[in-house]
Order: structure tokens, then sequence, then C-alpha cells
């Protein structure tokens, strides 16, 4: 784990204006975060992104956009109630309170980081002779880490499956597993935490009803389901997209805005005929990671994880996990849920939630394939990937945010040389040029090198600067953030670029 560029990032965040401490004068909220005004360019970016890609380049795919608040039966009939539970263990020594489930899985990963050691250090011993595959089928050491990694995989999830927390309890103690804090063993029983949020709707205390804030946006898809289908007169296979707040009252919040109790989720159900889900999981979890990709981003810091421990309704679950500063964790699951959902509610409701298949000539509860990622965990992604504090030839230091630049908060910055001779009307010309179709900033304060440094912070593709030149022939010098390239150019090769590199089109089209 590596604390000190998570460190960095918080900071760098902080005073670049990407993402603050909410209600911070009054000491703030533990795992509670408001984006600033930067962070709010880029996260909205993101979310357009996610957003077109679904329901823009897809003809079977709709969005929509449900209420945070909902029946609470709601939440009977997905399970909620009964089993969104976390469960927790506290250590009597540091008082830190910790996921079981979570706990035992970092052990595993610790396990399998022995291995990968293991394999380095005969790399390096055999060299060109290595055979990596012979290596993990022989050598006993290999062999025995994977043993006890198969074991423990294996009692975790039987455990799970059993809902036996005392046995989840004794694989902690068996294995040894000691608090980060403390470094000791000395845990409590292993305990269920409900992570609904409750609150009240109505006039009076005797009047009102008990609600919860909706812990996940998948539920408002599946009540809508049939009047989406209907109106939008979709046959299967087809999705619904929506993307919302959703709160949990994690006990357990931590790595920044990794894991919050107020989140945004982007989600999209695809209703499918029973029998074709697996097919359709294999598509989806090929069409999500290649999304990832599309940006840019070093494909080894991706990976897929096939779930041990299955959710209630899940006949098949995947999640693409990044490399986050703090090591590999879920971005993004793909989930095979089966026709859990829309039986349940048509069970607690007594209304026929069912699909008419005109090809078969008969009604069924059509199985759902999810994809679900969180807009928060895609923007820390975004960040982590992108944050470099490079050392230049001069031996001076910059920071530097390549964030893909089609999703950049601001794609222009234009930068009159001078605060006169007609600098700065000339460069707010070039402003108005463009402000309809893209972000631009604009800044005359400080040298021409400290305003470059500030934009390659923020992470801005490329600054216009607009000198004497400029008023004599309309040509202008564009630095590129990534190269800190420099050349002359004129408007029209500055339409090229906006069309070509810095609108979101040129990022779909590749898709």
């Amino acid at each position: 784990m590596d604390n000190d560029s998570l460190k960095k990032i918080i900071s760098h965040s902080k005073e670049y204006g990407f993402i603050f401490p909410s209600s911070e004068i009054y000491e703030g909220l533990n795992a509670i975060y408001d984006y600033a005004h930067n962070g709010a360019l880029l996260k909205n970016n993101i979310r357009e992104y996610w957003w077109r890609s679904m329901v823009q380049l897809n003809e079977n795919i709709v969005g929509i956009d449900s209420a945070i608040f909902m029946h609470p039966k709601t939440w009977a009939a997905s399970g909620h109630v009964d089993a969104f539970n976390d469960p927790l263990i506290d250590n009597k020594d540091s008082k830190k309170r910790y996921r079981a489930d979570v706990l035992i899985e970092e052990f595993i990963e610790k396990l399998k980081s022995k291995i990968q050691k293991e394999v380095q250090k005969a790399e390096k011993r055999f060299k060109e002779k290595f055979d990596k595959n012979q290596f993990l089928d022989t050598s006993p050491k290999v062999l025995e880490i994977q043993k006890k990694i198969d074991e423990v995989k294996a009692r975790m999830v039987s455990a799970f499956e059993k809902d036996d927390l005392q046995e989840v309890k004794k694989i902690i103690d068996d294995m040894e597993i000691k608090c980060q804090i403390s470094g000791t063993c000395n845990w409590t029983e292993v305990r269920h935490f409900n992570l609904m949020f409750s609150t009240k709707l109505g006039a009076s205390e005797e009047s009102s009803m008990d609600l919860y804030l909706r812990p996940e946006t998948a539920q408002g898809i599946f009540l809508n389901y049939l009047n989406v289908q209907k109106t939008s007169r979709m046959k299967i296979p087809f999705g619904i997209a929506q993307t919302g707040k959703a709160f949990r009252n994690e006990i357990v919040a931590r790595q920044f805005i990794f894991r919050m109790r107020e989140f945004e989720q982007m989600e999209m159900q695809f209703f499918i005929k029973p029998g074709t889900q697996e097919n359709w999981f294999n598509h989806w979890k090929d069409k999500r990671l290649s999304w990832h990709l599309n940006l840019g981003i070093d494909p080894s810091l991706f990976r897929y994880h096939d779930h041990d421990k299955l959710a209630h309704y899940a006949d098949a679950a995947c999640d693409i996990e990044f490399n986050f500063p703090f090591g590999f964790k879920e971005l993004e699951g793909i989930h095979s849920r089966t026709d859990f959902d829309l039986k349940s509610h048509e069970e607690l409701s007594g209304k026929k939630i069912q699909y008419f298949d005109p090809e078969l000539d008969k009604n069924y509860t059509p199985y759902v394939l999810e994809t679900s990622i969180g807009l928060d965990r895609m923007f820390l992604a975004i960040i982590s990937n992108s944050f470099k504090v490079e050392t230049l030839e001069d031996g001076s230091t910059r920071n530097v945010m390549s964030i893909p630049k089609q999703i950049a908060p601001n794609k222009l910055a234009v930068l009159p040389l001078l605060k006169k001779d007609g600098l700065p009307e000339y460069a707010r010309k070039v402003m108005n040029e463009f402000s309809h179709e893209i972000n631009l900033v604009y800044d005359e304060k400080d040298a021409i090198g400290r305003r470059y440094r500030r934009q390659d912070a923020i992470g801005t593709p490329y600054c216009i600067t607009i000198d004497h030149q400029t008023i004599e022939d309309d040509s202008f010098t564009i630095r590129d953030r990534d190269s800190m390239e420099q050349k002359r150019i004129n408007i029209e090769d500055l339409k090229s670029i906006v069309d070509s590199e810095l609108k979101l089109k040129s990022l779909l089209k590749k898709l």
C-alpha cells in the first residue's frame, strides 16, 4: 500500500480545486466530501462519457432518473432489510473496526504476493530458461502457498454461504490475521451491521412512515421496468441505465473517496431471456473493460476478479479491479442477477411484472445482467493514474495531471502574454469562438511559466498563448501539457484540434 502516494493525491485534490472535505469549517464529517470547481467538471465529464456510451451508442438501452426515496417494501423485496449487512469485527487493543470478509481477502492477497515474489526470484535465477507455468506447477513452496489460498477461500465461501459468523472468526484466528494498527490478534466476535440509513416521511411523528435512503440505484430501475418497457416499446434484450446518489452507513469508510457514505453510482440493468445469461455476462465483461481501456490507461492497471462469494441474488459475478495507490480494488461489478429482483417485487406487490415474448407467444420473468460502477471510484482511478510529479531537465519539478484529454475539466487555457496592447481582447475573442463547444479557462495573472504550471496541475491539455505576433498575423502558440512542446498555429488549426482531440465524440468513436 502506497500511503504516501495517496496522501499526495488528497493534498493535490484540495489545493487545486478537485475535492474538499465537506463541512470543513465545522471540523468536517468523516468519509463525506464535496467536489470543488475542477472536480465537478471532471466528474460531470466522466458521467457523460458513461451515459453517452450506454444510452446514445446503444439503441436498445434507455435511461431513467428514479427517486432517492422509495416505498419501504422495496427494500424488503430486494433483501436489503434482512441481508444488507457487513460482517464487522473489532480489535480490542486498537479499538479499530474492520470488515471480516475484507480482512480475509487481504490475507489471501498477501499469500498471492508471496507467490509472485517466488516467481520473481526464480526469473532472476534462471533468466531466459525460466518457464513460469512449469515453476507454478512444480515449486514445492508455491504449491504449499497455493494450497493454503485454496483452503482459506473454500472455508470463507462456505462460512458466508451458511452465514456462519463463528467460522468466519475462526478463520481469522487460525490464520493469525493481525490488526494493522496494534499488530495483535485480539479480536471480538464477528457480528452483522445493517448499512441502510433510515429516515421518516410525514408531517408528524405519529403519522410518519419509516423510509430508507436508497443504498443502490438498481431498485429504481426494477420498480420502473414494466413502465419503461411498455412506453419505450422495447423488446428483450434491452437495458435501462441510471446514474445517481446512493447512501450506505459504512462503518469502515476509508481510503479517501473510495468508500464513502454518500456516493454516486452509474448502473445499467440489461433484461434478457432466461438461459442466455452466460453469453451476456461474457459480452458485458468484455464491453465494460473496453470502455475503461478506451481512455488510454495502462491495461496492466486493470484485472478481472471472479467472485468466490456470490450475493444472494446472483449466479455469476465479476469485478473489474483497478490498481489504486492502496492496491487492486473493485472499480466496477458485472453481475448476473437472475430473475430474483423482478420476481421478489412481483410477489410482494401482488402486481404482474413479466414480459410477453411475441416470438415464444408466452409471458416470462426476464433475467437481468447488471453493470455497476461507482462514479467516485472512477474519479479516484482517473486522478490517481493521472497525477505525476516530474523532474525536468533543469532539475526543477512540476505537478501534472495527465487526465485523458476528452474528459479533462478544462480543455484549453487561453493566456494573454501581457495585460495590455490588445492581447487580452484577442484572448477573449478566442474564448468566445470555442466557449459553446468546450470548457475553457482564462488566466492573465503571473508570469507565463507559472501559468503553465498551474494548468499542468489541473490537467488542462493545451495552453494557448496570445502574444504580439498574434496581433500581426493571427497566429499563436499552443503548448501541449504532456510533452510541453510548443508550436505556432492559427484559429483553423485550433478548430481542427478541438474537434479531433478534445470533444467527447472523439472518444466515443473509438468504442
